[in-house]
């Protein structure tokens, strides 16, 4: 049998409705895609499945499911109908054609790098990522035997010097946490697809502002906890697959999904994509990911927090508008603050970087923002100890605003060398801009520069 890559997320429901035949606006998207009512009750809000198994109609039934020869439900450790409903929504919002939810956004990095490398494999990744990310890739993939090339995106040419035949995927971030200097996703895809790479971005600071897979790249994860929650309740991840990448062109190089999988008896992922069609059939990658990581490791997102994300989905276009508002006029009073060295912020940047800003993200700015005092690791100290409504924790994406210290928080266990590289410098500040009214946000950080 022969695989044919499938086409994008149409939207269609759960109770089999097609809602439109024609594409629908993110804003639609986020409160239909995926769902129209609950087939049993017509309930409109989507219910919480607390259950973890699920009954067979037959003993045939059963084995063609295990099998993967028809589309059902074995156990929630591997799909859930409200983490389903939460899949669908997430995908067709970045343009994909399926996704997987995990616990956390670690999980979903984890699950979707290890889809494609085992020992004595490499990956050629951004320097530019979040700290536990650089820990991730640096320490906890070397034990198990794959190699992270680090290379500098700026010159995008660097991934492809640092290919071999063992490079498995290009791993970036869309905006940079914290460095905020917009990935080239434009570049690195080209050379992704000449190399037959798969380009894997994480889109976790820029939902609905980049638009990843439609740049190019081919898999996106997010951790879900941050921006689509929208409120700091919970934690997840996802990983949404573009549809747009060429297996069997890359046949030689990424056997894991191409070769038959003695994990899995001997299956063909691309051949049991193509006959099993459906919601499970859109991705091999994905139906990989599925029944073989998530059904060993079994990072799974529980039922209860998909739930919350589909919440957080449906007010993600007006929260979005807000968080990017608020944070380009904190920017702009920083910006000319003396006691701000320097401040990092996409419309602000100049040369390529500026270039990428208008392409991948429409010369929106982004929700976040960084900015380096003059005062160094105390003044740093000082400013966070001294403000009083922002809160001091470290997360973004919080519907309240959130003032971090990378170098003594989140980048601390990270080498002075790799902490500089991701753009952490001693007295570096990042907020990541809330909805309260932006009077007094700026009030608010106005007083504890004062003691800074």
């Amino acid at each position: 049998m022969n695989y044919e890559a499938p086409k994008a997320n149409t939207g269609k429901s759960v109770s089999g409705a097609v809602l439109t035949k024609v594409q629908l606006k993110e804003e639609t998207l986020a409160l239909h895609a995926g769902y129209r009512h609950d087939p049993a009750t017509l309930a409109t809000t989507v219910p919480i499945y607390l259950s973890n198994a699920y009954a067979f109609e037959t003993v045939e039934h059963a084995s063609d499911v295990f099998d993967l020869r028809t589309e059902g439900r074995t156990y929630s450790r591997l799909m859930n109908p409200t983490t389903d409903i939460f899949e669908q929504r997430a995908a067709a919002l970045e343009g994909g054609v399926a996704a997987v939810a995990t616990s956390s956004g670690q999980a979903a990095i984890m699950l979707a790098l290890l889809n494609v490398a085992e020992a004595g494999d490499n990956i050629v990744s951004s320097s530019h990522l979040y700290g536990g990310t650089i820990n991730l890739l640096s320490h906890t993939f070397r034990r198990l035997g794959i190699e992270t090339r680090f290379v500098d995106p700026s010159d995008p040419t660097a991934f492809d010097q640092a290919t071999d035949s063992k490079t498995r995927a290009y791993f970036g971030e869309a905006l940079p946490n914290p460095k905020l200097t917009p990935f080239p996703i434009i570049e690195v895809s080209k050379l992704a697809k000449f190399n037959s790479v798969p380009l894997i971005v994480d889109n976790t600071l820029t939902p609905l502002i980049s638009r990843p897979l439609d740049l190019g790249a081919n898999i996106v994860v997010h951790s879900t906890s941050k921006y689509i929650c929208g409120h700091g309740t919970s934690i997840g991840g996802i990983v949404i697959d573009g549809g747009n990448f060429d297996w069997l062109a890359a046949k030689e190089r990424l056997p894991l999904i191409t070769q038959p999988d003695p994990s899995h008896g001997h299956i063909n992922w691309l051949e049991a994509a193509s006959s099993l069609g459906g919601q499970y059939g859109r991705s091999p990658y994905l139906l990989k990911m599925r029944n073989t990581l998530m059904r060993d490791f079994g990072p799974c997102a529980s039922p209860f927090s998909s739930f919350l994300m589909i919440q957080g989905i449906e007010t993600l276009p007006l929260r979005m508008k807000r968080h990017c508002d608020n944070a380009a006029a904190l920017a702009a009073f920083l910006s000319v603050h003396e006691k701000v060295a320097n401040i990092s912020y996409p419309t602000y940047a100049t040369g390529a970087d500026r270039e990428r800003a208008i392409q991948n993200m429409n010369d929106c700015g982004g929700p976040m923002l960084q900015f380096e005092l003059k005062g160094g690791l105390n003044a740093g100290r000082q400013f966070i100890q001294r403000l009083n409504l922002l809160y001091h924790v470290s997360n973004i994406g919080d519907a309240r605003t959130l003032a971090t210290h990378p170098a003594s928080t989140t980048h601390a266990s990270v080498s002075r060398e790799a902490r500089e590289a991701a753009g952490v410098k001693d007295g570096t500040i990042r907020i990541s801009a809330g909805l309260e009214h932006i009077d007094d946000i700026i009030s608010d950080i106005q007083q504890a520069l004062e003691f800074a």
